[in-house]
């Protein structure tokens, strides 16, 4: 295909997902109530006693409500949309990259899912309950709507990515550019970027809210080290293998050339003997 035929099908593959999208937060926005309920909830239990969230400007309840429609819709349409990037990408991938889809898919499902769950259940509420330990009578807390729907956006989004490491690490061990030993290695200065980045992320600056932003990433680290480590054997013993067949090969070429030097050494001195007995 030519550039502007990837073009044309890259637009197709991207209008069909957008009408997917669509189709999928018209399907959300029937139960948004529900999906209301569910996203709020952390936050409802967190607030003192007869206390409900806020929201200052007119527009502002319904640009919620059309947020959760599309995070819904995005949601629902995010198998047909996989597919379409798969069917945008396949023709140009070799038939040994193509079986790396299904444990991509696999792997990135599941991260997905634990991230988006992780910040729902624990990480969202833990940081809602450190707000609400300042809530006293001289002031109260009235959280708006749109802060904290953000606020829960953002960390959802943080962790989503978050737990796709293990996803990044099976194909780097793939393409051979990285290896157990090195990230075990490594462990220190890794620990040190996770603390760094977990400061730069955490809506606040105490070391609870620090911990529980870093807990994760850390435990994804470990976690990419078995799944490196799962990868790796195959390629360390095929490696020790070759290595050792080298080996053997080397030392069976070096007995054959000894062997072939000695009988020389024997032949050319048997030969002056032999040519003084047949000129006796």
């Amino acid at each position: 295909m030519g550039f502007l035929d990837h073009l044309d099908e890259l637009r197709k593959r991207i209008i069909r997902s957008c009408v997917a999208i669509v189709v999928g937060m018209v399907i959300a926005w029937v139960f948004v109530d529900r999906i209301a309920d569910f996203v709020l909830a952390p936050t409802l239990r967190m607030l003192p006693p007869n206390t409900s969230l806020i929201y200052t400007r007119p527009g502002e309840g319904f640009s919620f409500y059309l947020d959760l429609a599309l995070i819904g819709g995005v949601v629902l349409a995010a198998p047909f949309v996989t597919y379409q990037v798969w069917r945008f990408i396949a023709p140009g991938l070799y038939a040994k990259e193509k079986r790396f889809a299904v444990p991509f898919v696999l792997l990135a499902t599941a991260g997905t899912l634990a991230g988006a769950l992780f910040s729902h259940y624990v990480l969202f509420p833990a940081m809602m309950g450190f707000f609400q330990a300042f809530d006293s009578p001289r002031m109260k807390m009235m959280p708006r709507v749109e802060d904290t729907f953000e606020l829960y956006r953002n960390t959802l989004i943080a962790m989503v990515a978050v737990f796709q490491i293990p996803t990044l690490a099976f194909f780097l061990a793939k393409m051979r550019m990285v290896t157990a030993r090195f990230l075990w290695r490594h462990i220190d200065y890794a620990i040190l970027v996770i603390f760094i980045a977990a400061a730069g992320l955490t809506p606040s600056t105490d070391p609870w809210n620090q911990t529980v932003f870093a807990a994760p990433m850390i435990a994804m680290y470990l976690i990419s080290i078995g799944i490196v480590w799962l990868v790796q054997p195959k390629r360390d013993e095929e490696a020790a293998t070759q290595g050792g067949s080298s080996h053997l090969r080397l030392v069976f070429a070096a007995t054959v050339i000894d062997q072939a030097r000695r009988r020389r050494d024997r032949s050319l001195g048997d030969f002056p003997r032999r040519w003084r007995g047949s000129g006796g």
